[in-house]
């Protein structure tokens, strides 16, 4: 149970200091260092992990996150769409699959950088703490939607004028201060994720609309034994 004190730091205060971070952070990397503006990508160093942990993470991240995007955008066509139980079960299991499909992707990926030495060798601290901030962030939505079911109306119905009252700068807490903790966490997490995105891999996202989701294989040819130069 929070305090009205801890609604109004959390909720409002917060998610403007995230976002200030946020895009201060990005002008400042992208005028200290415009190079690094990518995921500095681990896939030269090991090719068969890398695919089957990023692509299904990438895959069902951008589902879940295009679906949120969605409901934002668009809550009263979303609510009619839920008018309908078949359709709410539908999206409610669509959702529901590719949350799975982005936590599996992760584990992968995690999994890839403790059993792999190389890519171990260049994986930093900030790059376990930003895995470990999706990690919370997947398994916190997916319990939300078994535990909280019918996401997609409550979070267009109540979540939506929230968000929208922060961008006209009237914040109403009304709806998340009386949202369950599990939602209050994964609302909070989200912020601490944009909030930390200009100093890591995630940065990436700004200038990267991930083409390589449906790009042609790429074929590679080495002028020497990769095994001469590992």
């Amino acid at each position: 149970m929070t305090t009205p004190f801890t609604n109004s730091l959390l909720f409002i205060v917060f998610p403007y200091l995230a976002m200030f971070i946020f895009f201060l952070g990005t002008i400042w990397r992208y005028r200290q260092s415009p190079f690094t503006y990518s995921s500095l990508s681990s896939q030269f160093l090991e090719n068969k992990r890398h695919f089957w942990g990023l692509v299904p993470f990438h895959y069902g991240i951008l589902t879940v996150l295009t679906a949120h995007i969605v409901a934002f955008l668009l809550p009263r066509q979303i609510l009619r769409w839920d008018s309908q139980p078949f359709r709410l079960h539908a999206l409610e299991v669509t959702g529901l699959a590719f949350a799975l499909l982005a936590l599996v992707g992760l584990l992968g990926a995690m999994l890839r950088r403790l059993t792999n030495s190389k890519v171990r060798e260049v994986t930093t601290t900030l790059d376990w703490m930003v895995l470990l901030l999706l990690l919370v962030q997947v398994t916190t939505g997916l319990c939300v939607a078994i535990f909280h079911p019918w996401g997609s109306a409550w979070f267009a119905a109540g979540l939506t004028p929230y968000l929208w009252s922060l961008v006209r700068f009237n914040p109403e807490l009304a709806f998340v201060a009386a949202a369950p903790v599990l939602v209050k966490l994964h609302i909070v997490m989200a912020y601490v994720l944009i909030g930390v995105t200009p100093f890591t891999r995630l940065v990436h996202i700004l200038v990267t609309p991930n083409p390589y989701l449906w790009r042609r294989p790429q074929v590679v040819r080495w002028y020497r034994s990769p095994r001469e130069i590992a």
